[in-house]
């Protein structure tokens, strides 16, 4: 059997999924795509050091055309849809990195092309398949805390050191544009991939933006929280951003009617387990290191799950039903996602509550089919929102704050 040929769009974020692309004896890259000439010559030394022939394209329009099955979009965060929408008409199934749409519009749109097209699209939100948390799904879905009644997650990473070498000193780079409840997928997501409940409802606030991030280019809050209803009645919080926490904290916490089960805070890797018994309030910890249900995820990046979302997506496009079943879809992903983009529309509306909607029903996207409410400016139009709205400091960064940046960013030097 001839082997999958894969695209790959963004050369930085992308290297990860090259590399487990290169080990899997049912792809090959055939094609990479990055605006910049040295990462994208570092993506194609790795498949040429693999024994693997590339082709190597600077311009989308350019790769857009390439002999590929499929594409993994490792793109800016703000433009998957947009250019995933396009490789979905083309024929080519897409594995999409997070986050899923910049708007409501978008969400519509690419479910619907989706559904169109009858092609294959994999959200490759990998903290989901963490030891930790793929475990949690596997006991919730057994029943073994009962119904779930409130949860947390929490993605917790100070980029500050690191944002020379994430944005480039590009002032229009989405991360200094995205309002502060945008990136909302890696604490939330691992809620609904366990629980397979959908949102219907948002509450958000944000955090005050600090000086050390305004000095290196951003112009959102600091943190962003949302307060998200499940179709159950359950609850989860959300809170994402650059809190001062070293090492970061990635934490997850389920509580249900039989029980809970949460992350280890500070010794990743273990979960907690109170399993109630007949008596109220009486009942069993334990505490465990979960094994991985495929042994080759040891090692991979974001804790194994870079492996998994690269594994489901192309046994996947092979037939194989069981990673069909594993892997998120579209209609999840835009679940995991849109609670970002509404949150923030609960912060402008004073934190009030904001509705979800049901994407998977036909009968409610005529009301969002138009909607594209959001931080960034190409994709809002006319319902453009800046990201500084809702900050006391509203001033325009000065030209010589992304020069200092792009110097460090060049000279390798950290934030």
């Amino acid at each position: 059997m001839a082997k999958l040929k894969i695209g790959v769009f963004g050369a930085g974020r992308g290297m990860t999924m090259i590399h487990q692309l290169l080990g899997n004896p049912y792809a090959d890259v055939a094609a990479i795509c990055d605006k910049h000439r040295p990462t994208l010559d570092r993506a194609g030394k790795a498949a040429e050091d693999a024994g693997v022939k590339v082709e190597l394209y600077e311009r989308f329009d350019d790769f857009f055309n390439a002999d590929m099955d499929a594409v993994v979009m490792a793109n800016y965060a703000h433009e998957h849809a947009k250019f995933g929408i396009k490789l979905l008409n083309s024929g080519r199934h897409i594995m999409s990195e997070v986050l899923t749409c910049a708007s409501l519009a978008e969400a519509v749109e690419l479910i619907e092309t989706v559904e169109r097209t009858g092609l294959t699209y994999a959200y490759a939100e990998n903290y989901c398949f963490f030891n930790t948390t793929y475990e949690m799904k596997q006991r919730y879905q057994r029943g073994d805390i009962g119904e779930f009644m409130y949860g947390e997650g929490e993605y917790i990473h100070d980029c500050s050191s690191i944002w020379p070498q994430i944005t480039y000193g590009e002032r229009d780079h989405w991360r200094n544009r995205s309002n502060a409840t945008f990136y909302c997928t890696h604490s939330f997501g691992p809620l609904v991939y366990s629980t397979g409940l959908k949102p219907i409802k948002v509450q958000a606030v944000e955090g005050v933006q600090q000086e050390f991030m305004r000095k290196l280019g951003d112009r959102s809050g600091s943190f962003g929280v949302e307060l998200i209803t499940m179709e159950n009645g359950g609850v989860v919080k959300s809170i994402h951003g650059g809190l001062k926490r070293e090492p970061g904290s990635v934490n997850y916490e389920m509580y249900g009617t039989k029980g809970s089960m949460e992350t280890d805070r500070w010794e990743g890797g273990n979960l907690h387990v109170y399993i109630e018994g007949d008596r109220n309030c009486v009942g069993e910890h334990t505490k465990y290191r979960p094994e991985f249900t495929i042994k080759d995820a040891q090692g991979a990046g974001h804790g194994g799950g870079d492996f998994f979302t690269t594994h489901y997506f192309i046994r996947s496009l092979l037939g194989d039903e069981d990673a069909k079943k594993n892997s998120i879809d579209v209609y999840m992903a835009v679940d995991m996602c849109i609670p970002g983009i509404l949150g923030f529309r609960s912060i402008l509306n004073g934190g009030n509550a904001v509705e979800i909607p049901n994407l998977r029903l036909k009968t409610e996207r005529d009301k969002y089919r138009n909607d594209t409410f959001c931080a960034f400016e190409e994709s809002a139009g006319d319902m453009f929102v800046d990201a500084m709205t809702m900050q006391p400091d509203k001033s325009e960064t000065p030209d010589e704050v992304y020069a200092e940046v792009r110097r460090r960013w060049l000279a390798g030097e950290p934030g």
